[in-house]
This record gives C-alpha cells, sequence and structure tokens, in this order.
C-alpha cells in the first residue's frame, strides 16, 4: 500500500482556447503558487503527454481549463494499493476525481481532477493519436478509475461555442457503447444506464444558465449525429473541425443579424457573437421531437429555466461503487450480480 500526497506532485493546468481560462489559472495559483502551466497546445493527448515531458515527478496532476479546484483537495492523501480488483498494476492506473458541473448539477468524472502517472502517459495514444478508431476518451482505453470525492467545479458555458462544444462531445461520448454505435431501437437496451441517465440530463438541464441553451443543442445535436447517421464520431478530439463546424454550419443558424427587430437578441461578453434566443430555442425543441421520435426511450422536453433549476435543487448524484473499480469494470459486474 502507497500514500499519494497531491501537494507533493507536479499540478499542471492544461488551458486551450477556453474564454475564462485566465480567471481560473489565477485562481488555481493562488490556492497552489507551484503549479504548472501548458497551454495552446492542440490535441488531448499532445497536450497531457506535454505535461508529462515536463513532470518532474512520478504521477501528476491536471487540472482542465474550464475547473476550478476546490481548496480542500490539496489536503488529500490517497491510499493505493499495488493492485486493482483486476489485478492490474496500480503503477499505470488513472484516477480521476469527480466535478460538479455548474450548468446540469452532474457530478462525474467528466472534467475533473485526474492524476497520471508519468512514464505511462508519455506511451499512452488516445483521442487525435489513436490509431484504432476509438480514441474519443480515455476512460474506454486505459486502466482508469473513478474514485469517490469531489473537488472541483466546471464552468463550460462562458460562450456559446464552450458551451455548445462541452454539449455535443457529451452527447455523442453518451450516445455510444464503449465507443462503438448503437442502433436506434436498441438504445435504451444497450447503452450504459448511468450514460443514458446523463444524456437525458445534458439534452434537458441548464437554460436557466448563460449560453445552457447551446449546450443543449449541442447534447441534442451530438446524439443525433451518433444515432441517426454515419458521421464520423471521432472528428470530436480534433480542434480544427469543431471550430469550422460551429462557426460554418451551426452558429450562422442562429445568427442575430437575422432578425430586424432585434428582439431576443443575446451578445457573448467573451467572444461578441450576436444570436437569436427564439430562434436557437425552436431548433432545440425541433430536435428533441426528433429524438424523442426516432430513439428508443429518449424523454426530451422543451428546455424550461424553472425545471433546470429545480433539477439541480433536487438532484442526488448515484453512489460510486468503490474507491478502486473502474468504471468500464461496474456494467460487468451488475450483470454477474456482484453490485446491486
Amino acid at each position: 500500500m502507497a500514500t499519494i500526497d497531491v501537494t507533493e506532485l507536479d499540478i499542471f493546468y492544461i488551458s486551450y482556447d477556453e474564454p475564462n481560462c485566465e480567471e481560473h489559472w489565477a485562481d488555481l495559483l493562488n490556492k497552489v503558487p507551484w503549479a504548472k502551466r501548458v497551454h495552446g497546445v492542440k490535441g488531448f493527448d499532445a497536450a497531457h503527454k506535454t505535461a508529462a515531458e515536463q513532470s518532474e515527478t512520478d504521477r501528476f496532476i491536471t487540472v482542465d481549463g474550464d475547473n476550478i479546484v476546490m481548496d480542500d483537495f490539496f489536503e488529500q492523501k490517497l491510499e493505493v494499493p499495488d493492485q486493482d480488483h483486476d489485478g492490474n498494476n496500480i503503477s499505470e492506473s488513472i484516477f480521476s476525481w469527480n466535478a460538479k458541473n455548474i450548468l446540469n448539477g452532474l457530478v462525474y468524472g467528466n472534467g475533473g481532477l485526474k492524476c497520471w502517472p508519468t512514464e505511462y502517459t508519455k506511451t499512452i495514444n488516445t483521442h487525435e493519436a489513436a490509431t484504432d478508431g476509438e480514441g474519443m476518451e480515455f476512460c474506454w482505453k486505459l486502466n482508469y478509475i473513478q474514485l469517490n470525492d469531489t473537488f472541483s467545479e466546471v464552468h463550460q458555458t462562458a460562450s456559446p461555442f464552450q458551451a455548445f462544444r462541452a454539449g455535443f462531445r457529451e452527447g455523442v461520448k453518451m450516445s455510444l457503447d464503449q465507443g462503438a454505435r448503437i442502433r436506434p431501437d436498441e438504445f435504451k437496451q444497450k447503452v450504459w444506464w448511468q450514460n443514458y441517465n446523463r444524456l437525458q440530463t445534458w439534452c434537458n438541464i441548464g437554460s436557466d444558465v448563460d449560453n445552457g441553451l447551446w449546450a443543449i443543442y449541442g447534447a441534442r445535436l451530438g446524439c443525433e449525429m451518433t444515432v441517426l447517421s454515419d458521421w464520423d464520431t471521432n472528428q470530436i478530439s480534433d480542434f480544427e473541425w469543431f471550430k469550422d463546424f460551429f462557426n460554418n454550419e451551426v452558429a450562422p443558424q442562429f445568427s442575430g443579424f437575422t432578425n430586424p427587430q432585434r428582439e431576443e437578441i443575446i451578445t457573448c461578453r467573451y467572444s461578441k457573437l450576436e444570436w437569436d434566443y427564439n430562434l436557437l430555442h425552436e431548433a432545440v425543441c425541433e430536435l428533441g421531437a426528433k429524438l424523442n421520435n426516432e430513439i428508443n426511450e429518449m424523454m426530451l422536453f422543451d428546455p424550461n429555466d424553472d425545471m433546470s433549476k429545480f433539477f439541480k435543487t433536487t438532484y442526488v448524484n448515484p453512489r460510486r461503487w468503490g474507491v478502486m473499480i473502474r468504471e468500464k469494470q461496474i456494467q460487468d459486474l451488475l450483470e454477474k450480480g456482484l453490485l446491486s
């Protein structure tokens, strides 16, 4: 059994184009002045390998650019066995803490703090570096251990693009079975139950937050393109594709300049994008009706600010199953009757 003190590890802040990244970087430096930064490195895999190359400790912590870390994280000491439940060597495992998403209240590993084995991270190939066509998510490919505690908040809606990208990515990932496509008539039966619940939340909740409607639209569009088309889902790992898709195909549909009366026009304080709230809301509702009609047991409603606030006030996050159980083990354990 080994003890990992997070304050004895290198802590890297990984940012790229997040509109709020400088504010979050200043907040992190105020809490841990020794933190290091990887900024502007294109690609998820490349950014994490850059951190690994710069790390001077056996493991390192990563903080995403849209994260605000809670003070008590830096008091943590992790007791780690030599092996996990499958007998895998813990020295090649990635630890992930939960994060609370301010948009919709969900609490899970998305956007959370991570602890990486330095040498092993230099050898992995995920996201844009994957060679097997299944590179969009770390937890599908690696020995990835989801821990129980929540130590950060995710703020992903500073701009329409940031919100749309966050929703679209989760809409795609939550609509797949470990990277594999699912037929629409088998969707509820084949998708992992927690991903099914999270997908419904991403597609319904958050309109009460600035730019939250963009995240909901992104999640619904990501689900539609994944389940109801043959679009290449690995493109969500391509930063340039995302920008081109949003700027050339998505945002122009909702431009504020299409509304001569200038009613319900919203201007983003970061990007200065002007957009028509009513046009976007109408598109979200139409897409929800399509998904409800064409995908087995989707439960989407027209976004409502009061309903979003109610959900986030009353939502209780599902319990975790144990400190060293990986997320991809849970379905197998449930099917074998070893968890209930």
